[in-house]
């Protein structure tokens, strides 16, 4: 049975974003039908979308418009059907889905042809005079050696002109670049053509509730904000594991890797909510200059510094929730030869005031235990002294988790007395899920990001600084591994990733918190 459009509404402090074209680039790819839609649809259940918004995909892929929505309509029906992604709804509301379906377009096109464009902007300036809205948002969900490609012919078409009548605002996915040089160039290419003001540099995790919340816990609460710094926390761990391998997506994961693909965007957009200093407003800009600041603060290894602080592994054949894996280097469009990280573990350094001694530990891997994207923040221990001679006396230190997929929420674990004639210790979880607070239901995460375009708010979207500053820091690991001085380590399908990453924590004392299919 179909969910109500009713059960799913706009927050009450928002209000539908304006009338504008969605132009998405790429249209026929992975990313748009198994996020972009979903999100859209989403949206339009909310009713967050105005009654004047428009869709067009464009794509090399040869379709009528009929046959694009049809397409469309069935990978719909295919995600509620397989469910495990991060579309998670049971069932697809057919007024809802109807609604986005409707005002679908479809162009024909190559990204390298001007034609493309000048019929993209004959198309947009019918939709005007006949009486729609001038706003367009282009959205690059194409491989990423298009986006300045895309964006250039854009601007020499035009199209990235902002009148009185009508915005124009360009969402750039990631990767951006491929190391720090090629990050600085796309930045310099892409400037020329649009002001930063029009760019949306988009990371969907800072659209999952649990990243926003991070700000919201530690400045809005007392009880953190003052031990928040290197005086209480021991350490810090970001994991961003998945169960999935490549999934097809050989050909682009050979030559981009896990450092590439998940570390200078995903996993530093993390680091930067859990360690930045507080913003003076919620202003874009006022946030997205402090994120900048710490990221910048991340200390730069030297080559053999980055070597002894990194590990790079590869998954081998093995079972994943019991279902068998072949290893990476069977995979199509895999070198059988292929060194490619499909996992990656740093330690990382932040040389500021509050966070100076604390090791910031990152782990990212694919075909692993559990799907699970997770800050644990460990505090250190207190003196053992009072407890030393009781039974498990041995104190265990207090850890916040933030979950920020799949289950959405924050944990806290602490000591507590076992109920009993002595006194023994035992560790508790204080447990806050969003489902059993807040009647919001799941979301891609893209939701949120594709609203905030829509009526121009920035602050969930990366800046160029911010953009250089996570290349420049993971740029020693890159060069090192270039070099050829840090070997791929192979590590087993539906395992936690290998020994080497912990080894890496067991130098200085620590562990990995588990990352069994059962846990969070």
């Amino acid at each position: 049975m179909s969910i109500p459009v009713s059960r799913r509404s706009l927050p009450a402090d928002a209000t539908p974003a304006p009338a504008s074209t969605l132009v998405i680039f790429g249209a026929s790819g992975d990313l748009t039908k198994r996020l972009l839609m979903p999100a859209l649809y989403n949206l339009a259940r909310e009713k967050g979308l105005d009654p004047e918004f428009r869709i067009i995909g464009v794509d090399h892929v040869e379709r009528s418009e009929e046959e694009f929505r049809t397409y469309l309509t069935d990978s719909m029906h295919a995600l509620v059907k397989e469910g495990g992604g991060e579309f998670e709804a049971t069932s697809l509301d057919a007024e809802a889905w109807d609604w986005i379906a409707t005002r679908v377009g479809y162009l024909t096109g190559d990204f390298e042809d001007p034609k493309t464009y000048r019929r993209l902007g004959e198309r947009l300036a019918g939709s005007a005079k006949a009486g729609g809205q001038a706003n367009a948002v282009f959205y690059l969900a194409t491989a990423p050696r298009f986006f300045g490609t895309v964006i250039e012919h854009l601007g020499t078409a035009g199209l990235t002109q902002e009148t009185d009548q009508g915005f124009r605002r360009i969402v750039v996915e990631k990767p951006f670049g491929t190391d720090l040089a090629s990050a600085q160039a796309l930045n310099r290419g892409i400037l020329k053509v649009a002001d930063e003001s029009q760019l949306y540099r988009i990371d969907h995790f800072l659209g999952k509730e649990t990243v926003q919340n991070i700000m919201v816990l530690r400045f809005a609460n007392g009880i953190f904000e003052p031990i928040w710094n290197r005086d209480h926390i021991d350490h810090v761990q970001i994991t961003a594991a998945e169960t999935v391998g490549v999934e097809g997506r050989g050909g682009f994961y050979d030559a981009t890797g896990a450092l590439r693909d998940m570390v200078p965007n995903h996993m530093f957009q993390l680091l930067a909510m859990t360690a930045m200093e507080a913003p003076n407003s919620f202003d874009a800009d006022a946030v997205r200059t402090e994120k900048a600041k710490v990221i910048e603060a991340v200390r730069r290894w030297s080559p053999e510094e980055a070597i002894e602080n990194s590990v790079r592994g590869q998954y081998d054949a093995g079972k994943v929730r019991g279902r068998p894996v072949k290893s990476y280097r069977q995979e199509p469009d895999v070198s059988p030869k292929s060194d490619t990280e499909t996992y990656v573990a740093l330690k990382l350094m932040i040389d500021n005031w509050r966070w100076s001694g604390v090791p910031f530990y990152i782990r990212t891997g694919k075909s692993m235990a559990a799907r699970r994207t997770e800050i644990a923040i460990q505090f250190k221990q207190t003196p053992d002294i009072l407890f030393r001679g009781t039974p498990n006396g041995r104190l265990a230190p207090n850890v916040i988790v933030f979950r920020i997929q799949p289950k959405e929420g924050v944990s806290l674990r602490f000591a507590a007395k076992v109920p009993g004639r002595t006194v023994r210790l035992g560790e508790v979880n204080m447990d806050f899920r969003y489902s059993d607070y807040f009647e919001a239901e799941p979301t891609t995460g893209y939701e949120t990001l594709i609203y905030d375009c829509l009526i121009g708010d920035p602050t969930l979207f990366q800046r160029a600084d911010n953009i250089e500053a996570g290349w420049a820091a993971v740029q020693p690991f890159l060069d090192a591994w270039a070099a050829g001085k840090n070997n791929v380590h192979l590590y087993r399908s539906g395992g936690s990733g290998p020994s080497e990453a912990d080894a890496l924590m067991k130098r200085d004392g620590r562990g990995w918190l588990p990352l069994d299919a059962d846990a969070g």
